[in-house]
């Protein structure tokens, strides 16, 4: 396979004026999109419907342009886009290779891959049959993009759904009980267990050693390439897995480290000066408000704030940290790093292109 990654500026959740242009000029094929990630402008929280309101414009879009193959694109919006972050689509393609000699001296080129999940009933969400199902999808997803070493998966984006107050009501009516009835905490335990399943999947969390206790509890559990993000716009997973693989071709490979805290910028920094002779596509974070109420000893107040929620506050922090290093605020950074990275902080990931 041949895969390409094309960011385009967004004025609105409804604009693909970009968007639009850049298929015009050749530069993207809607027939070849398997998935848009993108960040818009609302609050990222449960009544955020910025998110619902672009996947709908952008399937109306796609469905105009390539018709029936639009059904397999994957969309996954985050919204919050505070501080500099500014708003913008990833636009990610595959097609067929060419058989092209790989610049790489690996011998292996960006290799993408993408699953769902079956829907949640209410009484699944953050629990450990979200923790199974996701997991699941997330080798389904690596076989999909032809990756044999689970050690070249550096990136899997996930989108998952959270409880609303009808979802609880209807799992009462039945006799079942939800994880919370805090709507929004539901977004926490949606991610960590959605990021528990990427843990499982790619043998960084043991899944017999998995209780359903540990889900946003034990934060010594987690995965180092997970990004999940939880939004009201869906009942199931979208799951998006960036790795390396022999059997891609292209100048485009990912590589990924993770940040210990908020402010951790070298993790950013050893990616560049590593990848030096490289150019960055496209950076992807998670950022969190450190539970325990402090950055390297001093206490922080995000998780006070009963104004602004702390995800918020995260993701302007560690979009600021970054795009100060890469030069660029047009980066993806999406809030609640539950289970994705150590407590505090999370994983960052650059898409190069050599």
């Amino acid at each position: 396979m041949r895969c390409s990654v094309v960011r385009v500026p967004s004025a609105s959740p409804s604009d693909v004026a970009a968007l639009r242009q850049q298929v015009e000029n050749g530069g993207i094929d809607p027939h070849e999109v398997v998935a848009v990630i993108g960040k818009t402008e609302g609050n990222g929280c449960v009544n955020d419907f910025t998110r619902g309101y672009a996947v709908r414009v952008l399937s109306d879009f796609f469905a105009g342009l390539a018709g029936e193959a639009a059904s397999r694109i994957s969309y996954v919006m985050s919204g919050g886009t505070e501080g500099i972050l500014s708003p913008h689509l990833t636009v990610v393609s595959r097609s067929e290779g060419t058989g092209a000699a790989k610049p790489q001296s690996n011998g292996k080129a960006l290799a993408i891959g993408v699953a769902k999940t079956p829907a949640f009933l209410p009484e699944q969400i953050g629990r450990l049959a979200q923790v199974e199902q996701v997991a699941d999808a997330v080798n389904r997803a690596i076989r999909e993009a032809g990756i044999e070493d689970k050690a070249d998966v550096h990136f899997v984006q996930i989108k998952c759904p959270l409880l609303t107050a009808d979802d609880i009501l209807d799992a009462y009516s039945r006799g079942e009980a939800v994880v919370t009835e805090d709507t929004y905490k539901s977004m926490g335990y949606s991610r960590g267990a959605s990021a528990l399943g990427v843990a499982v999947a790619l043998d960084e969390v043991d899944r017999a050693s998995l209780e359903e206790a540990d889900i946003c509890h034990n934060w010594e559990k987690y995965s180092g390439v997970a990004s999940t993000s939880a939004g009201s716009e869906l009942n199931y997973c979208e799951v998006i897995v960036f790795g390396n693989s022999s059997h891609a071709e292209g100048p485009l490979f990912i590589a990924h480290d993770v940040m210990k805290d908020a402010i951790d910028a070298d993790a950013l920094r050893r990616l560049i000066e590593q990848h030096s002779d490289a150019e960055i596509v496209q950076v992807l974070a998670k950022a969190e408000a450190d539970p325990t109420g402090y950055v390297r000893d001093r206490r922080h107040t995000m998780l006070n704030d009963s104004d602004i929620n702390h995800t918020r506050h995260a993701r302007a922090v560690v979009g600021g940290v970054l795009a100060s290093v890469c030069g660029d605020p047009m980066i993806y950074v999406s809030g609640g790093a539950e289970h994705q990275g150590p407590a505090g902080g999370g994983p960052v990931a650059v898409i190069f292109r050599h």
